[in-house]
């Protein structure tokens, strides 16, 4: 089974969606799965140099201060829930969020759950701004990737290309809201589904596949 995720690294509710399906994948065992991170970003017109966060989500939301303390609250509530921790009075910018994309697109195999987590928590508990060149190569050193090697490949625009095909295929799909979650390029589920709901899921998606030793016997 293969589950594409398609986040954008500034969405508080991916980073729960993927946890919470991370959860629901650690009580399935039919099948082994794959996870795939995909390119997506909530508003690529974001400057590249970013916008403060605050007074862009005060327009984006139409919300007054207390509105929006109160929205953050539940979301950081729902990450507690789901064992994450959230730290807003830390988080001062709202980043482009292309070149993180970026550098999880050109990161080794085994690294890329790694730097995912990772950005998410650089943005969301420690405020870094994860649109910064500077920041996102010491997120992929800490991870054991070289840094002037990295430096040089996102120069080199190396993994913008599928980037590209991920935003692409988002836009032709008509996903509107991350996260959002292909399996097996047929099904979709959107949104940050409780785990129970994600395991129950692929539990029917994985029994309703044709078993493929059948069909190469009835072939």
């Amino acid at each position: 089974m293969i589950i594409e995720i398609f986040e954008d690294i500034v969405c508080p509710w991916c980073r729960i969606g993927k946890k919470n399906l991370e959860d629901a994948l650690a009580n399935f065992t039919a099948e082994p799965v794959e996870v795939h991170y995909r390119a997506f970003q909530l508003d690529p017109y974001t400057p590249t140099e970013g916008s403060p966060f605050r007074e862009l989500m005060h327009q984006k939301m139409r919300a007054d201060e207390d509105r929006l303390n109160g929205m953050l609250q539940q979301v950081t509530q729902a990450g507690k829930a789901s064992g994450l921790h959230f730290d807003f009075s830390k988080v001062e910018k709202m980043p482009n969020t292309l070149k993180a994309h970026q550098l999880i697109a050109i990161s080794p195999k085994e690294l890329k759950k790694p730097v995912v987590d990772a950005l998410f928590k650089a943005y969301f508990e420690d405020g870094k701004d994860v649109g910064n060149l500077d920041e996102l190569l010491t997120v992929a050193e800490q991870l054991g990737m070289d840094r002037e090697k990295t430096r040089s490949l996102l120069d080199a625009k190396e993994g913008l290309e599928q980037v590209e095909d991920d935003l692409e295929f988002a836009r032709q799909a008509g996903v509107t809201g991350v996260p959002f979650f292909v399996i097996n390029r047929k099904y979709a589920l959107t949104g940050a589904q409780p785990s129970a709901t994600l395991l129950q899921a692929i539990e029917q998606i994985s029994a309703e596949q044709p078993d493929e030793n059948e069909n190469e016997t009835e072939s």
